[in-house]
């Protein structure tokens, strides 16, 4: 890639001095190149190896009719991993840009290191945070999602997430990875609603995104506030004088400092794998799901046992819910399935609502019991026995915060108790697709890093970056990624440390370079609506592709 980053400021306007500036234009070693290209080839074997294994012991491909799934499927999973390439050096600045501009770490080194642990932190995620964003799509679009419409939404939202990113990182502003994939996904969304004759505003679970947004809204703040303060109380604590002092030349700083550094660091990168790396995880479970239902709709890894517990308690729930309300249950499998998602698409419950989501608990736990364990579930009846599972874990997640719906206390843990069960079920990950994403993800941030690693270092405050501004704001990053992954929110890596470096400038009283904030909030204010915007119109035009 170009050593020269775009320059949001002309090179003579930049106020720091020339000699403390790091060296960015060194090229990496041969070894390092062959280890670059032995992850890749492997992980690209990997994958291929696991996908192809999966297939061919659930015999998946002996039920395919025609190949054009498959080759949809590879195209996806290329699409989907790109995102996470792009991802990885388009966010990687967040990481390395403290250790780099105190010349804590070498830059190259730096990025390897940091490459390592996005790897390594992909491989710990929990998982929470890659199914947080799968709830934001359309439900019809995801129980659908191996249709024409399916693929659509999902090419469309990738793609849409790709061209902002690789937009903005041209420009070397470091915008919201985060923010661009949750702007693509509500694009989406309002366009499936618009197509099908709704409203706009009927396509997308607000009550989600709010919740995503908010955190998306408050990170920043939280960044900026806490390593202020962060900074304001170490100066007051800690009275040595070189750590507020700019680096002296190329020299690195003081080994504790230099510890403390190294290790924010590593945990910002830690933390960035473990909830973004998670976005790229949930997509490519989609798409798995979608394409080849026998390997992937279902937990085939449940042990039998289990299934014993499974039955009982959605039979027990199932009871639970037809005492809840005097209303008859459905006729048909059909009108019940109609019913429940006609309310987890409207969020508004009806008299048959309860009734309705009884009789497809009851179906679920007949289906199960018939064959035993997940994995002897027949090819032709693993895409409804998911979609039944994904329904009836997501109507209970509206009822369980729905007002208008009044029950018991037994009924509620019966509830809460079978929804953690079907989530087992389908809500899971295997190895090697995250194996994948981390190789994508942790060489991703091995490429293109330095357009925005000189924003973040140079051009946020009108002096260069002391080792007490580089700490305070990379071990805010650091906690507040972390515990916004413990939860399952996706927040922005980019917005909380760049929040957490103008804090620490603003309270050292640096000042801060106001041309440069200008231009990363227009960044972040346009993600949403160009997101949005982008991945609706590319919806829409391959949706008439596919259909």
């Amino acid at each position: 890639m170009s050593a020269n980053p775009a320059a949001i400021m002309s090179p003579a306007a930049s106020p720091q001095a020339h000699s403390s500036k790091p060296h960015l234009g060194g090229k990496p070693s041969i070894v390092t190149l062959l280890v670059f290209a032995v992850l890749l080839i492997g992980g690209l074997a990997y994958t291929v190896m696991s996908l192809v294994t999966d297939v061919n012991d659930t015999g998946a491909a002996a039920h395919a009719t025609t190949y054009l799934p498959f080759v949809l499927l590879g195209l996806a999973l290329v699409i989907a991993l790109a995102f996470e390439f792009v991802n990885g050096f388009h966010d990687t600045a967040n990481a390395v840009a403290t250790v780099i501009y105190t010349h804590s770490l070498p830059p190259n080194f730096a990025v390897i290191w940091s490459g390592t642990f996005n790897f390594l932190g992909v491989l710990t995620s929990s998982g929470a945070v890659a199914f947080g964003v799968i709830s934001l799509l359309p439900v019809e679009l995801i129980l659908q999602v191996g249709s024409g419409a399916g693929f659509a939404m999902v090419f469309a939202l990738l793609i849409a997430a790709i061209m902002w990113n690789l937009g903005t990182w041209w420009l070397g502003l470091p915008a919201s990875s985060s923010h661009t994939m949750i702007g693509s996904i509500i694009g989406v969304g309002v366009a499936n609603a618009l197509m099908h004759g709704r409203d706009g505003t009927s396509g997308v679970d607000w009550g989600q995104v709010t919740k995503v947004g908010e955190a998306l809204l408050v990170s920043p703040i939280v960044g900026f506030c806490a390593a202020a303060l962060l900074f304001m109380l170490m100066r007051a604590l800690v009275k040595k004088p070189e750590l507020y002092a700019e680096p002296k030349g190329n020299a690195p700083p003081p080994w504790w400092i230099r510890g403390l550094l190294i290790l924010t660091c590593t945990g910002v990168s830690f933390a960035h794998g473990s909830n973004d790396g998670q976005k790229g995880m949930g997509l490519i479970m989609l798409i798995l799901v979608g394409t080849v239902p026998m390997a992937y709709a279902l937990n085939r890894a449940m042990p039998a046992e289990e299934m014993t517990r499974f039955i009982a308690l959605a039979q027990v729930t199932q009871q639970s819910l037809a005492k809840a309300s005097p209303v008859p249950q459905p006729a048909t499998i059909e009108a019940a399935r109609t019913n429940v998602s006609t309310y987890v698409r409207t969020k508004s419950v009806a008299a048959d609502t309860v009734p309705s989501l009884a009789f497809i608990t009851g179906s679920i736990a007949a289906q199960v019991k018939d064959h035993g364990t997940l994995s002897r579930v027949p090819a032709e009846q693993v895409a409804n026995v998911r979609n039944d599972m994904y329904l009836t874990s997501e109507a209970i997640r509206f009822l369980q915060a729905d007002k208008a719906v009044t029950l018991d206390a037994d009924t509620q843990a019966n509830l809460k108790s079978f929804k953690k069960e079907i989530d087992n079920a389908t809500k899971f990950i295997p190895l090697w697709v995250k194996v994948a994403v981390a190789i994508a993800l942790g060489l991703g941030t091995m490429v293109g890093w330095k357009r925005i690693v000189v924003t973040v270092g140079e051009k946020i405050g009108k002096t260069h970056l002391n080792y007490a501004q580089g700490a305070s704001a990379e071990l805010v990053a650091m906690l507040t990624i972390g515990a916004a992954d413990m939860y399952g929110l996706p927040v922005s890596t980019t917005h909380v440390l760049s929040s957490g470096v103008a804090g620490a400038m603003t309270a050292s009283k640096a000042g801060l370079q106001l041309s440069t904030l200008r231009n990363i909030a227009m960044a972040w204010v346009l993600t949403l609506p160009v997101a949005m915007l982008l991945s609706g119109s590319l919806y829409w035009v391959l949706n008439q592709i596919f259909n």
